[in-house]
């Protein structure tokens, strides 16, 4: 398409959809891969508000003769969730759940929806949609159809093709109908209208009529055939189904409007036994004995996994609940009443001479504890595509699937082919799957970026591929062909069903609009490879930061594996990444979209969207509603650091070049304090921003948000520190209590507070004398130079204190965070940074996990909501707080989720909807719902300053520091 083809198809998408038309850059950068191996640039991205605008949009392109690609979650990992077309993004508004028939178990929904949001839709009524696949937080229905999809549920309920109804499709030339199974009397209806569709069930009719035997000899009779197309489903005794012939059909023939489904009943009660094995294939081996008990799924994985989760720090107490073994089998019961799960399990134990008391035996009947153990299988991923020190593995030969009774064979011939091809030394790369169904899932550590790597990749899909076919199995058992597999299929099909494939693409889409390059007539698997032997990156200028586990920004830029977990619209409770996504529901604004413009930035290919390196605008406007909550540092699957990635951007966006003036204002606010504090203008500068015409008209200055200014303490807390009178002895252990900008400022009460706490724990407090600093308002809007200068001034000062090894206690976790994470890789090789890293604690660490013979005292409260701050959460998490708040007798729940303000990210221009839309995600509501006999804790000040003044419901959030220092003064016999 030429620019001035692409100029009218712009015009005319502008004039006739209801929607939002893109095609800037940044936005056909962030679509330009899916999960997969592959990248093409979209010719532009359409999101729909409505389901007609969606249609209007696949009209347009076909008038100007464009091709289309739809997307759900986009994380396809064959490839057929990207191409050279218009990509129309269903997920942002083309979601609800239209109709629910409980009495015939069916509802009608459109295809954005996400699975989990629509089971929780279904939840009142006790239903849910059956198959349920790894990213169930933020698939689509739309894509799982595309895709056809299964999980570990489909051991119950089977692939997505077996619970689909009727489908509405609109066909490229805009052709538009319900499907589905369809009588003679039906289909002698349907033909007598004559028309397109009436051409095209004819087509349908002679094309099953023609190789019906074909179908039957050639289709695998296994549970997870998901390649090629479902023309199985056309046979008479499937009912004549069109509509699950198109399952599974990957956007190539029609796009999905609305689909009607069939529902399950939940199954409350549950039971998981995993058993442990020696070896992954002696865990295949076992699978056909337990299937005889009707298990509701049946999951398997090796002991590489293990391996890698314990390398990346990756639930580690839910591995210690694992049982004995070198591979390990989940075996997964249900019912819907009483014990029936229970005994189902131990029938199945008694049947293979086991014990639940056996060391190779875990029964597990709490639910907690389930979920668990469950996600560390579903953490196969993450776990095993960026391990630490090894190799990069990729996807490819991700699904294959076989008989299961032939599942053990097949994994001890996979292995022998991966130690042939060099992937695997002792064993193979991380196996786990849906061992109950014979479909295995793994990465493959191919060498994608040199032209040896690049070839022996191909050998070893066409062998692969030899070898499944051999066992009598399919391709792809869930992910789908896409362009990974599609030129591989004859080697599963043969010439016949080839042809009657290549019939039934011509029958819905003869000029190849409809995904093309996909499928049919697919593009090689070595073909628009996202990295290639072609690949050359640039990065012009040094890079700031360390990026120890990735080898520079370069790889770190392409850690994102597509997963798409920071796409969640609900995520897990205490999860934080991503707020800006949750705020806005755009890709762009998304940790993964961000990641995929950062690596479209390095122009790896010289035929991207983004050609201007660092002084991109459309990189910096996706990162400009990142609040650098480092929540995706630890929510991610493999940790991408979006805050980090962000920071170094601005470094190099901005350098040599006026910034912000926000940049000045708030990355300059340590000195700006300690200024206020030594003219001794506090009351002065108070006053001023109370006012509310003097507050806009400084906002405006300043390029800030007209919003509320904490107010300056009349006395820091170093002030009242050097006035008081010493305390303790040199018996006691001493600590360094850190000053950081907020609480030495602004919230003195709280570092008065922790002092209070400290002493009575039997420490000796000290405080520096001088100013220090930890940098981070520099760090975050990218001022690296200063942030480093500063930093080599803080240890100075810091020195003799780090080299008696004192702990520094950090009472603000983002300048802990700061101090112990950042820090180091701003200034890898300064041994007092490191000495500083490794000596800072926080507050209820200290207390809690350092401190003998000393517990909390009782606070009055029983029970407390917390609002963790995200740089905490993403730095060893809350368990300290949450155990020393138990210990004094505090049940405390944390609310999840970003407050919103994120240091300088809410007082921002620009971002004060985003700002306050994050607080109403799940902070404010949580606070509104909360009983007034609730304590409110709060350790980040930005956190206790979006509560301030955003929250009706008269909450006051106080520090963990203030709360325990309450306690204490009350149970002294007077008040010091």
């Amino acid at each position: 398409m030429d620019d001035q083809q692409a100029d009218t198809l712009e015009q005319d998408l502008l004039a006739e959809v209801d929607g939002e038309v893109r095609f800037d850059a940044g936005s056909r950068a962030a679509y330009a891969t899916d999960a997969s191996n592959f990248r093409q640039v979209p010719i532009a991205v359409v999101v729909p508000r409505t389901i007609e605008a969606g249609a209007s949009a696949v009209e347009v392109c076909h008038r100007n003769h464009a091709p289309v690609v739809s997307r759900g979650g986009g994380t396809s990992l064959a490839g057929q969730g990207t191409n050279r077309a218009v990509m129309i993004d269903w997920a942002k508004r083309c979601h609800r759940l239209l109709e629910v028939d409980p009495a015939e178990r069916r509802c009608v929904v459109e295809p954005g929806i996400v699975l989990d949001d629509l089971n929780r839709e279904l939840a009142p009524l006790s239903l849910r949609f059956g198959p349920e696949p790894a990213t169930h937080p933020n698939c689509t229905i739309g894509g799982m159809i595309g895709n056809n999809s299964c999980g570990a549920t489909a051991q119950r309920t089977g692939k997505v093709v077996d619970n689909v109804s009727r489908l509405e499709v609109l066909l490229a030339d805009e052709t538009r109908f319900w499907c589905g199974r369809t009588t003679d009397e039906e289909y002698a209806e349907i033909e007598r209208h004559g028309d397109r569709r009436a051409t095209i069930y004819r087509s349908l009719r002679h094309l099953r009529d023609e190789y019906a035997d074909d179908i039957r000899d050639r289709f695998p009779d296994i549970p997870r055939r998901v390649s090629g197309y479902n023309l199985d489903s056309l046979l008479p005794e499937y009912g004549f189904d069109v509509a699950r012939s198109l399952v599974g059909s990957e956007s190539t023939l029609v796009t999905v409007l609305r689909a009607e489904l069939d529902l399950v009943p939940v199954l409350p009660e549950r039971t998981l036994v995993v058993l442990g094995y020696d070896s992954v294939a002696a865990a295949a081996d076992a699978v056909p004995a337990l299937l005889r008990y009707d298990p509701i799924a049946l999951e398997g994985f090796g002991e590489r996994l293990i391996h890698d989760e314990q390398i990346e720090h990756l639930l580690q107490d839910a591995r210690g609940d694992m049982p004995e073994g070198n591979a390990f089998l989940m075996v997964q019961f249900g019912a819907p009443h009483g014990q029936d799960a229970d005994r189902a399990a131990h029938a199945m134990l008694r049947g293979q001479g086991r014990l639940p008391e056996d060391p190779d035996v875990a029964l597990v009947t709490d639910p907690a504890m389930e979920d668990d153990l469950w996600a560390v299988r579903e953490a196969g991923l993450g776990a095993s595509a960026h391990v630490p020190g090894e190799p990069d593995a990729w996807a490819g030969w991700e699904d294959a699937a076989v008989a299961p009774t032939k599942l053990g064979d097949y994994l001890r011939d996979f292995e022998a082919l991966c130690q042939e091809f060099g992937y695997a030394d002792d064993a193979v790369p991380s196996i786990y799957g849906h061992f109950g169904q014979g479909c295995i899932h793994t990465r493959i550590p191919f060498r994608l970026t040199d032209v040896d790597g690049v070839r022996a990749y191909r050998q070893f899909m066409e062998q692969a591929a030899d070898l499944v076919v051999g066992y009598g199995g399919s391709l792809s058992g869930e992910h789908g062909d896409g362009q990974s597999r599609g030129e591989l299929l004859p080697k599963m099909f043969g010439d016949r069903i080839m042809a009657a494939f290549v019939e039934l693409k011509t029958t819905f889409d003869p000029e190849n609009l409809m995904n093309p390059g996909k499928l049919v007539a697919p593009a090689g698997l070595d073909e628009n490879l996202r990295l290639g032997a072609s690949w050359s990156p640039h990065v012009k200028g040094p890079i700031t930061f360390d990026y120890p586990e990735d080898g520079g920004f370069v790889h770190a830029a392409n850690r994102c594996v597509g997963v798409g977990l920071c796409r969640a619209p609900e995520p897990k409770a205490d999860d934080v990444m991503c707020p800006s996504y949750r705020a806005t529901r755009e890709e762009a604004h998304s940790t993964r979209g961000r990641a995929r413009l950062l690596f479209e930035m390095m122009n790896g290919h010289g035929d991207g969207p983004i050609t201007d390196g660092w002084r991109s605008d459309a990189v910096k406007g996706a990162l400009d509603l990142c609040l650098s909550c480092k929540g995706c540092a630890s929510d991610c699957p493999v940790n991408v650091d979006m805050a980090t990635y962000k920071a170094e951007f601005l470094h190099h966006h901005h350098r040599h070049r006026l910034r912000p003036r926000a940049h000045y204002t708030l990355g300059w606010l340590p000195m700006a304090a300690r200024s206020v504090a030594a003219s001794r203008s506090a009351r002065i500068v108070n006053r001023l921003t109370g006012i509310p015409a003097v507050r806009m008209a400084g906002a405006k200055l300043a390029g800030v948000e007209n919003r509320q200014v904490p107010k300056f303490a009349a006395q820091t807390l170093q002030e009242w520190w050097s006035e008081r009178t010493a305390r303790g002895s040199g018996e006691r252990r001493t600590v360094l209590l850190w000053p950081d900008t907020f609480t030495n400022h602004f919230d003195p009460q709280v570092g008065r507070a922790a002092i209070t706490v400290l002493e009575g724990a039997g420490y000796e407090v000290q405080l520096p004398r001088e100013a220090v600093c930890c940098a981070l308002t520099w760090t975050s809007t990218g001022q690296l130079d200063v942030a480093r200068r500063v930093l080599r001034r803080t240890v100075r000062a810091l020195a003799p204190a780090l080299h008696e090894g004192w702990p520094v206690v950090g009472l603000e976790p983002s300048c802990a965070a700061m101090l112990r994470s950042d820090a180091p890789r701003l200034l890898p090789d300064d041994l007092d940074v490191r000495r500083l890293a490794q000596n800072t604690v926080g507050f209820a660490e200290l207390l809690q996990e350092h401190t003998d013979g000393w517990s909390p005292p009782d606070v009055g409260v029983h029970e407390a909501l917390v609002q963790v701050h995200c740089h905490q959460h993403a730095d060893g998490g809350w368990d300290a707080d949450r155990a020393l708040l138990a210990n004094a007798g505090v049940e405390a729940h944390s609310i999840g989720g970003c407050c919103g303000l994120a240091g300088n990210f809410g007082f921002e221009a620009g971002h004060l909807e985003v700002s306050r839309a994050c607080a109403e995600d799940r902070l404010l509501p949580a606070l509104r719902d909360a009983e007034d006999s609730v304590a409110v804790l709060a350790d980040g000040f930005s956190c206790r300053t979006q509560i301030a003044e955003f929250d009706d419901s008269g909450k006051h959030p106080v520090h963990l520091a203030e709360l325990l220092a309450e306690g204490l003064i009350s149970r002294m016999p007077h008040n010091e």
